[in-house]
């Protein structure tokens, strides 16, 4: 046993609180771009990223954090890497999104309330969907 194997329980808690942290941090994101903004504007803004949100989280974050609580049910090992709470193949896509949201921030001429809607639908989606991580675990070890 090495220092980075972990109990099963121990990835769906990190796999909820990487997805929920990431969530947040879009939408602090998109709280800053907006607050300087009327209030009609931030609606403007707030209601179509709402509206996102709730898309991303239906055909997109929900099921893949359903297929990833399966993917790590199968996993055969009983304490297995620290790492394997997400796919080993989702790690590139990780980064290259990572990657596009430091460009997105920094150097597109994107506007920021447009940014700021995008990053509500998917901070949204992703805060959304990590419930279903405490959910298992909740019903599973709990």
């Amino acid at each position: 046993m090495t220092l980075f194997q972990v109990p099963k329980q121990r990835l769906y808690l990190l796999a909820g609180l990487m997805w929920s942290s990431v969530g947040i941090v879009l939408g602090t994101y998109a709280y800053d771009w907006l607050c300087v903004l009327s209030a009609k504007t931030i609606l403007a803004w707030t209601l179509p990223g709402v509206f996102l949100a709730s898309l991303i989280y239906f055909f997109g974050f929900s099921r893949l954090a359903k297929k990833n609580i399966r993917r790590i049910q199968k996993l055969p090992e009983n304490r297995p890497s620290i790492f394997c709470f997400q796919k080993w193949t989702s790690y590139p896509l990780i980064l290259f999104m990572i990657s596009l949201g430091l460009y997105l921030r920094i150097y597109s001429p994107v506007p920021k309330p447009l940014l700021g809607a995008m990053y509500i639908g998917i901070g949204g989606g992703l805060f959304s969907s990590s419930f279903h991580y405490y959910l298992y675990l909740k019903s599973t070890y709990l």
